[in-house]
């Protein structure tokens, strides 16, 4: 008769499989967070890098307003969330709700250049000289008609595109 010890148990050697309850929790939570997916402006879902059908099927989820077409699109979506490794979507998710320090930082040093360039003619070599990869002949453009948009209180547009070109630049050189 073999030994306790020679030869371990048959239940020992078999990989535990999780119950069901457990599998049930985890499909839930994959449909959860298809569901936020869902949630987030298409941008944002262009950044996670995901499976053409996962995003396919996400923008029709979108579409549907129907209750019970909805249930079953998110369903779906959660199906096809288990071929995808959700921590990297969860980290994301997580970055996005708190927001990135480093963003925020870049968004208050973009606002400040911005309110110094229409302020002040000379700040732009400033900014030029602490951005070298900037276009000075595009913002100086922006600039005249940023300033020119406020004048004659338009809608701005120029001082939003003034912005957003200050903050490639700034981001072109971190």
């Amino acid at each position: 008769m073999p030994r306790a010890d020679e030869h371990p148990p048959a239940a020992a050697t078999q990989p535990a499989v999780p119950s069901k309850t457990r599998r049930k929790h985890a499909m839930q939570a994959l449909q959860d967070l298809g569901v936020a997916l869902v949630a987030l402006d298409p941008g944002r879902l262009a950044e996670l890098d995901l499976p053409e059908r996962l995003v396919d099927a996400i923008g029709v989820a979108r579409g549907v307003r129907a209750h019970e077409g909805r249930r079953r699109q998110l369903q779906y979506v959660g199906k096809l969330m288990r071929d995808v490794d959700p921590e990297p979507i969860h980290a994301a998710l997580a970055r996005w709700a708190s927001g990135v320090p480093a963003d925020q930082v870049l968004f208050a040093a973009a606002e400040h250049w911005r309110a110094t360039l229409l302020a002040d003619d000379a700040a732009l070599d400033g900014f030029v000289a602490e951005h070298p990869a900037a276009d000075r002949a595009a913002l100086a453009g922006l600039v005249r008609d940023a300033r020119s948009e406020r004048a004659r209180g338009g809608p701005p547009h120029r001082f939003r595109q003034l912005f957003r070109a200050l903050k490639a630049a700034m981001e072109t050189d971190a």
